[in-house]
This record gives C-alpha cells, sequence and structure tokens, in this order.
C-alpha cells in the first residue's frame, strides 16, 4: 500500500489521518509520513486497511428509514 491508496481508504472509511493515528494509538506525525510515502506502512496496517474499506464499499448505509422534511413544514 502506498500514500495515495491509505487516503483513499481514509476517505472510503470517513477517516481521518488523525482519526487513524488514535485508533492505531499512534503519534499522527507517523500517519502522515506514511500518506505522503515518506515511511512504509506495515503490512498488517496494510491489510487491515484494505479489508475495511472493501467492507465498507461493498456494504452501503441503510436507506429509507429517515424521512426529509418538506422545505414549508415547521418544526416536529
Amino acid at each position: 500500500m502506498n500514500g495515495k491508496r491509505l487516503n483513499e481508504c481514509l476517505a472510503s472509511l470517513r477517516w481521518t489521518q488523525r482519526g487513524l493515528a488514535a485508533i492505531l494509538e499512534c503519534d499522527d506525525r507517523l500517519v502522515r509520513r506514511w500518506a505522503s510515502d515518506q515511511a512504509d506502512i506495515p503490512a498488517s496496517v496494510a491489510a487491515w486497511l484494505e479489508t475495511l474499506a472493501q467492507a465498507h464499499d461493498a456494504i452501503p448505509p441503510p436507506t429509507g428509514w429517515k424521512k426529509r422534511l418538506k422545505a414549508d413544514a415547521g418544526p416536529v
């Protein structure tokens, strides 16, 4: 995995680099170095992110559970 793919996975998951650092309990500067290809992404982290992103892409969030308010409707 390279930095570009890391950022694609983060975007798919709607995570930030800082959020990933918090999840991994590491310094956010390390994640920034991964994202800019200044440091190698550990294979275990890359595989985990790929799996999560693929699952997230394959299973979209549910729809139809929330009705939109009409523009002229007041507070409910």
